[in-house]
């Protein structure tokens, strides 16, 4: 089994190389796909240093297209069997491959997401945030007809039959709601797992604001309706 690991990159100078060495040191047959999302910070130029190693795809915007966009390149470019999502910024922990590939190793599960809520170990902060993560999730729930515990979660891994079988438009954190829509209609199966998750404070570089929660709820109700 290979895996295509896909890292969406923006304005991450500060985390992108330790996450790289992190994912890097996972035992499995391996591609890592980085995109750069147009950073500003000095990103960029560090993803250049990994083009012309072996086991890479190192990809560019040429301007600011948002996550889901990025998302899309990487999994144009990916070859594995399996494709797992990392983000860049080191609150989500590579360790935790064996246990979100299991479900699919073993023949259960087409999809697998890691949940931030199932009694992992993770930092404590933003309460507000987890209301809002919860309440997402279960009117995303009621739309798909999942038991989700954490539909927002950054740790999301697929069969490249499921990728390969959908068409994704959402440009920007809209990806969440679209995917997990997307999947349930299809009846692919699901599984969720634990996950540890070190959270980080916006002083440390958190992108995500009431906004992209605000825009989550129209997505999560857009494709109930609408492909």
């Amino acid at each position: 089994m290979k895996l295509s690991i896909v890292i969406p990159v923006y304005n991450e100078r500060a985390s992108i190389k330790d996450v790289v060495h992190r994912v890097e040191a996972v035992d499995y047959d391996k591609e890592i796909i980085l995109i750069d999302d147009c950073s500003t910070d000095g990103s960029r130029e560090i993803l250049e240093e990994y083009k012309d190693r072996s086991g890479f795809h190192v990809l560019f915007h040429a301007r600011n297209r948002g996550k889901g966009a990025a998302l899309r390149t990487g999994f144009s470019h990916a070859t594995g069997d399996v494709i797992v999502i990392q983000d860049a910024d080191l609150e989500y922990d590579p360790t935790d491959y064996p246990v979100l590939l299991k479900p699919i190793i073993d023949g259960r599960a087409d999809v697998v997401y890691g949940s931030r809520f199932l009694g992992g170990p993770h930092r404590v902060l933003f309460y507000w945030h987890s209301v809002g993560n919860k309440f997402l999730t279960t009117l995303s729930n009621m739309f798909t007809n999942l038991n989700l515990t954490d539909m927002e979660t950054g740790y999301k891994v697929f069969s490249k039959k499921v990728i390969d079988s959908i068409t994704l438009k959402c440009d920007r954190f809209g990806f969440e709601p679209e995917i997990t829509s997307k999947i349930a209609r299809k009846n692919f199966r699901v599984y969720e797992v634990p996950i540890s998750y070190s959270g980080r404070d916006y002083s440390e570089g958190k992108k995500i604001t009431w906004k992209d929660g605000m825009a989550a709820l129209w997505f999560i109700i857009r494709f109930r309706f609408s492909d």
